[in-house]
């Protein structure tokens, strides 16, 4: 029989009507004939108040105690789900991630997937027939027996490792909107929803501001090759044929993708911020210098870019952080500056990061080029801009990030569904 895992997120059971609502779509895979383990998230705004209460009790508190207070969000949302599923006929009950278990490593608060032990649901399926209704975003660190939470969007990997361990035939995330685009609609109203897009381009969609996907579960469903199919919620369950082409975009093996664009989206991010550090003496360990205290402070340096002077004895640096660590970074380099040697620090908290993403970028050449030219012509100044082989970001004023997004997404043909 099939497998298949479902994850709904706080919006999608927010309330019990909503929660009606995904009963609905669970029973309606279930009469198709898949055996479902179902993974959801607290409901809306529920963690959110979890976390307010244990910053109110006491601003510095334990992690541990954090995460047993912040996991029973999902707890009450499978225990709901479960009833009504019960009540329409459906044999089911719910798991808290340490029932299965879900083991973890003993990073409080952000803590990463070591196993997933899926042999009694897969007994379970077989024997009872019955749905496994499973509390995401949670496990259990084995060694101290302690409950631990994966960090937000943790329930999206959560539903992937649970597919990866039961070997479903596909992970379907269920959320507010009904697929991956190919930029923001809000900001192209001409950005259209693929029906599939590679692992790898999905991953930087999401490392660099796409919010529909969150990156370690995209990148342990690469990792583990669990096709990700994301979905809408609010499609009313009826409509939809399980065995049919529906809504969404499917996440996969590029091998499954028959024609594959240059380019497939495009994200931006203004959360961002940029440092420059003026006049450092060009010599061995510099570079080390500087970023080793960010390091130390866990403040994520992203894009640099280093300038040597004409007469090769200094050097300017520049690089960004995330903006709500521009502060915390201005005082770890200034607290550095003996070590480091510089002249003055300058920064910037007013710019942008946008990306251009695709798995075709590998077999063309001057594709960056055109973006280069375009903004040029739009009179976008670049500060920055960095490459990999499928991406390639520029640093840009965040008064042009509205215009830089609509520029490439026209420049690339994304336009066109």
């Amino acid at each position: 029989m099939a497998r298949l895992v479902m994850k709904f997120g706080g919006t999608s059971v927010a309330d019990l009507d909503r929660i009606r609502n995904v009963a609905r779509h669970v029973k309606r895979e279930v009469d198709a004939g898949y055996d479902v383990a179902v993974v959801v998230s607290a409901m809306s705004g529920v963690t959110n108040q979890l976390v307010a209460w244990c910053r109110d009790a006491a601003a510095l508190h334990d992690a541990r105690e954090y995460d047993a207070v912040v996991a029973t969000g999902e707890q009450v949302t499978a225990g709901l789900l479960a009833i009504v599923l019960e009540g329409m006929g459906v044999n089911a009950r719910s798991w808290q991630g340490w029932q299965l278990p879900i083991l973890t490593d003993n990073a409080h608060a952000s803590a990463r997937i070591l196993d997933v032990n899926g042999a009694e649901l897969i007994k379970r399926f077989e024997e009872r027939k019955q749905v496994a209704v499973i509390a995401g975003f949670q496990g259990i660190h084995k060694e101290t027996g302690r409950i631990t939470t994966l960090g937000r969007g943790g329930s999206d990997t959560s539903a992937v490792a649970i597919a990866a361990a039961i070997k479903a035939e596909r992970c379907d995330i269920y959320t507010d909107v009904d697929g991956v685009y190919t930029t923001d609609p809000r900001v192209v109203p001409k950005a259209h929803r693929m029906d599939k897009i590679a692992f790898e381009e999905m991953l930087e969609l999401a490392s660099l501001g796409a919010k529909v996907m969150q990156v370690r579960s995209v990148e342990l469903g690469m990792v583990q090759n669990v096709r990700i199919f994301v979905r809408s919620s609010f499609v009313k369950p009826e409509d939809i044929n399980p065995r049919a082409n529906f809504l969404g975009t499917l996440i996969c093996d590029e091998s499954e993708i028959m024609e594959q664009q240059v380019v497939t989206g495009i994200a931006f991010s203004k959360d961002e911020a940029q440092i420059s550090i003026r006049r450092v003496e060009d010599k061995p360990g510099v570079a080390a210098a500087i970023f080793g205290p960010l390091a130390d402070a866990s403040i994520n340096v992203d894009m640099i870019v280093q300038n040597v002077s004409a007469d090769g004895a200094t050097t300017d640096l520049t690089f960004t952080v995330p903006s709500a660590d521009y502060e915390r970074a201005r005082v770890t380099i200034e607290k550095a500056k003996g070590t480091i040697g510089f002249e003055r620090l300058d920064g910037a908290t007013d710019v942008a990061k946008v990306s251009v993403i695709g798995i075709g970028m590998r077999s063309h050449a001057g594709v960056a080029a055109m973006a280069f030219k375009a903004l040029s012509e739009k009179k976008i100044n670049i500060r920055a801009i960095t490459t990999s082989e499928i991406k390639f970001s520029v640093l840009i004023d965040a008064a042009y990030t509205e215009l830089a997004v609509r520029t490439l997404h026209t420049l690339y043909g994304l336009d066109k569904a």
